[in-house]
This record gives C-alpha cells, structure tokens and sequence, in this order.
C-alpha cells in the first residue's frame, strides 16, 4: 500500500476532516460529523482507496539524476 496523497492534500484533508468531526459537539450536534473521521484517516496514513482504483496520486515526483 503505496502512499497516494501529497503533503497538500493531507493538510486539507485534515482540516476538512476536523471541521465535519466538529459537528457532533458543537452547531447542530448530528451523528453525521463522524464522516469526519474519513478524511482523517486518510491522511493520517496518507493512503486514499478511490485515488488507487482510479490511478491518482498527489505525492509529488521524485526526479532522479541519473546521467
């Protein structure tokens, strides 16, 4: 399980991930805000199932100096 997701796209997941946990203790208090913890989980081992059936990845390339 090859990491898919770029630095960028973990911080913004993250925050994402964050403001929809939010919302089971504060505004409308609805069960909903554990969707949340999809972001989160995604982030935090930086692996992103629909990015790997649909051959994306954001990790940036690494050039390699072979001359």
């Amino acid at each position: 399980m090859a990491q898919n997701i770029g630095k960028l796209d973990r911080t913004i997941r993250v925050i994402v991930g964050a403001a929809v946990l939010s919302l089971v203790f504060v505004g409308p208090k609805t069960m909903w805000g554990l969707l949340g913890l999809i972001p989160l989980g995604t982030a935090l081992i930086g692996w992103c199932p629909p990015y790997a059936m649909l051959g994306i990845s954001t990790c940036g390339t690494k050039s390699s100096s072979a001359t």
